[in-house]
């Protein structure tokens, strides 16, 4: 069956796996103190041009997410996201588990606005009744959204500015942040990334790593004992090479833009056959997530031979499907879901 369901569908990059069978019985401490983490730790520095950046490895994106908010947040604070954010929408309520309220905001393509989020906190803090409100303590977004698209460089700019303006962290959401900034469309750099943001999160689990996603506290704004706060959340890793290995090599010879670079340009070959075959596009999304618009026999049919994500509905005959391209997918992959595909 073939499957473009999502971005994770394959098991890990060979270059990875290959440096497991090399690696494999070298002796090294636990819990990230080992010599491979270090010097991922090193080199995703020097990428992002943060010489004190702190970093931590985390095994998948939900329990980053929840982490990282519960550490920052008070106990009767709350999170700002997008109406469709992953968090307010397929996390199974883990940032509500850990005691913290999504507060949603509408999404315009998937992004938050500087105007919305500025909007929300000044309408918050002119009730006079606020202080029985769950305060808005903090702002996540994901680069790219949760429909492939991206923030400008002069949207994030803003957004940046209002967190700064109200004293609360930016929290960038990068699970798939190499497809991101492979985009043609991108005009944001990891230096630029870790420059607007408090923190944010090198994914590693959906752009070729078994699994694993870097933390990164930009601004020595890392909360105190956060290894010990990893540990009560059950998510501390006590082989901490297992990540170490896979972010050293992804972030050597540009291993972890190039393969991202892969993905995007399968993606846009897809769309543009896609388009060429008479399928209307859902909304434009410059990166490896696509989204159109098909009649439900279509996809009927289509289901028995590719995996695929069914979005939502659009209409009474039709529905909104995702196509996901990986750093695996290969051009016979696209051409032979092409070809499952009839001229509309």
């Amino acid at each position: 069956m073939l499957s473009f369901e999502n971005d994770y569908s394959e098991g890990v990059h060979p270059a990875i796996l290959d440096r497991f069978a090399a690696t494999n019985m070298v002796q090294e401490s636990g819990y990230g103190t080992d010599t491979f983490t270090k010097s991922a730790k090193e080199k995703i520095r020097e990428a992002i041009g943060l010489t004190e950046a702190t970093i931590h490895f985390l095994v998948g994106g939900t329990q980053t997410n929840q982490i990282v908010i519960d550490s920052l947040l008070r106990s009767y604070e709350g999170v700002i996201a997008a109406d469709t954010g992953h968090i307010s929408t397929h996390e199974a309520g883990a940032i509500e588990y850990s005691g913290h309220k999504v507060l949603t905001i509408p999404a315009e393509a998937g992004k938050l606005s500087a105007a919305s989020v500025a909007n929300y906190l000044q309408t918050f803090y002119a009730d006079a009744n606020h202080t029985h409100m769950v305060y808005p303590g903090m702002v996540y977004i994901s680069y790219p959204t949760e429909y492939g698209t991206l923030y400008t460089k002069e949207e994030l700019t803003k957004l940046s500015q209002v967190c700064q303006d109200y004293e609360i962290p930016l929290f960038i959401d990068g699970a798939r942040l190499g497809y991101g900034l492979a985009s043609p469309q991108a005009d944001l750099t990891f230096a630029d990334i870790a420059a607007l943001s408090d923190v944010f999160y090198i994914g590693g689990t959906k752009i070729g790593a078994l699994c694993g996603e870097a933390v990164v506290f930009t601004k020595q704004n890392e909360p105190k004992h956060f290894t010990t706060f990893i540990k009560q959340h059950g998510a501390l890793l006590a082989k901490g090479r297992l990540l170490g290995i896979q972010f050293d090599t992804l972030f050597t010879d540009d291993l972890y833009l190039t393969i991202s670079q892969h993905a995007v340009a399968m993606a846009m070959i897809l769309k543009e056959s896609m388009i060429a075959k008479g399928y209307p596009m859902y909304l434009d999304s410059p990166t490896n997530q696509q989204f159109f618009i098909l009649h439900k026999d279509t996809l009927k049919a289509l289901e028995s031979h590719v995996k695929f994500s069914r979005w939502e509905n659009y209409d009474d005959h039709h529905e909104v499907v995702r196509f996901a391209t990986s750093w695996a997918t290969s051009a016979e992959n696209i051409a032979a879901l092409l070809a499952y595909l009839p001229e509309v």
